[in-house]
């Protein structure tokens, strides 16, 4: 049985009263979800990229009391602890919370992607990021061109922003 909803709950209940970040997670656990299906990942996989998503910037709030900055590195640092307690209280294997965390712990460190889950979480952050940020068409094809690797990231972000 899919313990998603329950996590879905505590994530939406941890980030209470910050709409913004809430509508964030939801729209990187959406595209990861359905990129993960599109190249066909082994169920396991698919469970940890999506929990994964859900979580991943988890620690963003205490990024910002502790350093005063959201910036991706102190999101890292910060968002692993309150990940491996919420899934521990959900009875999340073991091998599961440390592939978790350790992709909340990397998720803006684009270089040694180690593995498909860790690709598309990602390519779907961006793909939120560049619509949230505004970001311009030349940095969102560079980031296209360097970063993503599934043809299905690709193809989403190339007719998202008419590439």
């Amino acid at each position: 049985m899919s313990k998603l909803p329950q996590l879905l709950e505590k994530a939406i209940a941890f980030d209470g009263g910050d709409a913004r970040r809430i509508q964030h997670f939801l729209k990187v656990y959406a595209f990861a979800d359905l990129i993960g299906r599109l190249e066909n990942l082994p169920a396991k996989t698919q469970e940890i990229l999506v929990t994964a998503a859900v979580l991943h910037d988890i620690g963003i709030h205490r990024a910002e009391e502790k350093y005063g900055s959201t910036s991706g590195h102190y999101q890292e640092l910060e968002g692993p602890a309150p990940a491996r307690e919420i899934l521990t209280d959900l009875n999340y294997d073991t091998q599961v919370i440390d592939r978790v965390c350790y992709l909340i712990a990397h998720h803006h460190t684009y270089h040694s992607i180690d593995g498909p889950d860790y690709q598309i979480l990602i390519e779907a952050d961006f793909l939120v990021n560049a619509y949230e940020d505004q970001l311009k068409p030349d940095a969102i094809c560079t980031f296209r061109d360097t970063i993503f690797r599934t043809s299905s990231g690709i193809y989403l972000l190339n007719t998202m922003f008419s590439l």
